[in-house]
């Protein structure tokens, strides 16, 4: 029975990935036989606006290195609009950069951001066309809109719920979604990401909205998930988390 540890950057006053990334692995401890134990290293932000997270973003070089010095197996930057804030593309420079500090520290360490992950997962699903659930106020989740438009995909559609408090996107209920999501027009939509932020709770909904509606439904924080599982070299599954995560891919 092997053990990895699983390291996150995290904002400070994020709640949200420290709950569900463990609730999917300790999930998929009870088909396979892995195991994970789950360290974390914070960056401050309290309010999700674009000033704040180009502050936060600049912390996160200093939190790879501590998770460095924990040995983890792989680390996860778990803020998405942080990363999409920053630019175009901007997922790349990240990766790169927080894993030359683990190559510094002495112990290279696969770097999955949830930018990223969310981008990979939609081209593992197969995806053209999409409609994105967000927490952020417009402006930011145009911005996200554009990004993911910028990586190939059409966005059909996109709900900003304006909440700009990091707490209070946390504090949402998470089966709200299966009201919220009716608010999409689905035709012709190949995946919905029920929450483009890691902060904002979907975990419970993914796959009863997907059994619902008959399309894969996922998350940034299951994309980073399945990437994170990727990177350790074991099989992506789970018993939760949508399609991504049913071991077809």
């Amino acid at each position: 029975m092997k053990k990895y540890r699983i390291g996150q950057i995290v904002p400070s006053s994020n709640i949200t990935m420290e709950t569900e990334i463990p609730a999917i692995f300790k999930a998929r401890e009870t088909i396979l036989p892995e195991r994970f134990t789950f360290h974390s290293s914070r960056m401050r932000m309290k309010k999700v606006t674009k000033e704040e997270l180009e502050a936060m973003d600049a912390m996160s070089l200093k939190c790879a290195l501590e998770l460095s010095d924990a040995q983890v197996d792989v680390m996860g930057y778990a803020c998405l609009v942080a990363i999409m804030s920053m630019g175009r593309g901007y997922h790349c420079v990240s990766e790169v950069n927080l894993h030359q500090e683990t190559v510094a520290n002495g112990f290279p360490t696969p770097i999955v951001t949830s930018a990223g992950a969310l981008i990979n997962g939609l081209n593992v699903l197969g995806a053209k066309t999409v409609s994105v659930i967000t927490p952020y106020m417009r402006p930011l989740t145009d911005m996200v809109v554009d990004y993911i438009e910028h990586q190939g995909f059409k966005v059909k559609e996109s709900i900003a719920l304006e909440i700009p408090d990091n707490l209070e996107v946390a504090a949402q209920n998470p089966l709200n979604l299966l009201d919220i999501y009716k608010q999409l027009d689905l035709t012709g939509v190949d995946v919905l990401v029920a929450s483009a932020c890691v902060q904002m709770p979907s975990l419970e909904a993914i796959d009863q909205i997907e059994q619902e509606i008959g399309i894969p439904v996922t998350s940034a924080a299951v994309c980073t998930t399945y990437e994170m599982m990727k990177k350790l070299g074991i099989e992506a599954k789970s018993t939760i988390g949508g399609a991504l995560l049913k071991g077809n891919y």
